[in-house]
C-alpha cells in the first residue's frame, strides 16, 4: 500500500490470527469469539471480502463500529509486518479507510493472500501498537496481545478481513 502523504510504500499482507488474554480467536471478518465487546460491525475491503485487486490499484476498506473509539489497522506480509493506521479516532458508524487526509492505498507485491486486522479500544490507547520487522504467527500474537492486555474485553474488538492480490 502507499500513502500519498509521503509515507513509505506499504503492501498488505498475511495475518496470523489470534489475540487477547484470555486465548480468544480472530477469524475473518468476525469479532472475537471471547468478546463481550462486539464493538466491531463490519470490516471489509471496497471490493468485498475475499475480492481480487491487481498490483496497482487503490483499496479502501469500510469500517463501521457500534460506538465511537480508537482504530489500529495492522498488516503482516510475509513475515514483515507494519501498521497502515495508528490510534485513529472514529464516531461511531461507517469509517473508511484510508480517510481523505490520509492519501491513498495502493496494493502492492507480493501476490497471493492478504490479510488485514483492524484493533478497535473504546478508549484511547496508552501506548502505540507499530508493527515493523520480521514476525512469525507466535510472535505477532504475543504482541498483539501485550498491546490488548490493558483492556477489558468490553472495551476491546478486533476483526480481520482478506483479499487477494493477482
Amino acid at each position: 500500500m502507499r500513502s500519498s502523504s509521503a509515507r513509505s510504500f506499504l503492501a498488505l499482507g498475511s495475518l496470523a490470527l489470534g489475540l487477547s488474554a484470555c486465548s480468544v480467536t480472530v477469524r475473518p471478518n468476525l469479532s472475537l469469539s471471547g468478546s463481550t465487546g462486539n464493538l466491531i460491525a463490519r470490516f471489509v475491503p471496497d471490493r468485498g471480502e475475499g475480492s481480487t485487486y491487481l498490483v496497482g490499484e487503490q483499496v479502501r476498506f469500510s469500517l463501521t463500529t457500534r460506538t465511537a473509539g480508537y482504530v489500529t489497522l495492522v498488516a503482516l506480509q510475509n513475515g514483515s509486518a507494519s501498521t497502515l493506521a495508528q490510534n485513529v479516532y472514529v464516531n461511531a458508524g461507517t469509517t473508511v479507510f484510508p480517510r481523505p487526509q490520509d492519501g491513498v492505498y495502493t496494493v502492492a507485491a507480493p501476490r497471493g493472500l492478504q490479510r488485514v486486522r483492524a484493533i478497535f479500544t473504546r478508549v484511547r490507547p496508552t501506548t502505540d501498537l507499530v508493527m515493523r520487522g520480521s514476525y512469525d504467527g507466535t510472535r505477532w500474537n504475543a504482541e498483539t496481545n501485550t498491546y490488548l492486555t490493558p483492556y477489558a474485553a468490553g472495551d476491546r474488538d478486533v476483526q480481520e478481513t482478506y483479499l487477494y492480490i493477482r
